[in-house]
């Protein structure tokens, strides 16, 4: 099953793309994806640094963002989510990203609280 060659539609057309091919791809995306990274990473334009969006920088957005843009599209290719009926890829996919979506969110509603205990309260800086 693995060497199978299985049926893609490009623009109209109906040819056979083969597994070497889809790895390829996948590669290629994954390596764009983290090369975006990186480069903001190292140039780290202003213009995201100094915006925040819900208590955060838009650049750490940005790379929350393509993290689980690449989490989905190992899961899609490699787990082959691909072939799976919509139920299930459903389930499997968008449960993880809830949950890292609710947890990015408790995280930042608990840091800010705990930031301002410590700057406007009683409690001082100690470390």
């Amino acid at each position: 099953m693995a060497h199978e060659h299985k049926l893609a539609i490009f623009r109209g057309l109906l040819k056979f793309k083969s597994n070497t091919q889809k790895i390829w791809g996948v590669l290629v995306f994954l390596c764009i994806v983290t090369a975006v990274e990186v480069v903001l990473g190292i140039i780290k334009p202003e213009v995201l640094l100094h915006n925040t969006f819900l208590g955060m920088k838009l650049l750490n957005w940005i790379f929350i963002i393509l993290t689980l843009v690449k989490a989905y599209y190992i899961a899609w290719d490699f787990m082959h989510l691909r072939d799976e009926k919509t139920a299930l890829r459903r389930a499997i996919v968008w449960t993880p990203i809830f949950l890292v979506a609710y947890l990015v969110f408790i995280l930042l509603f608990e840091a800010d609280y705990v930031y301002n205990v410590y700057k406007d309260g009683f409690v001082t800086w100690n470390f």
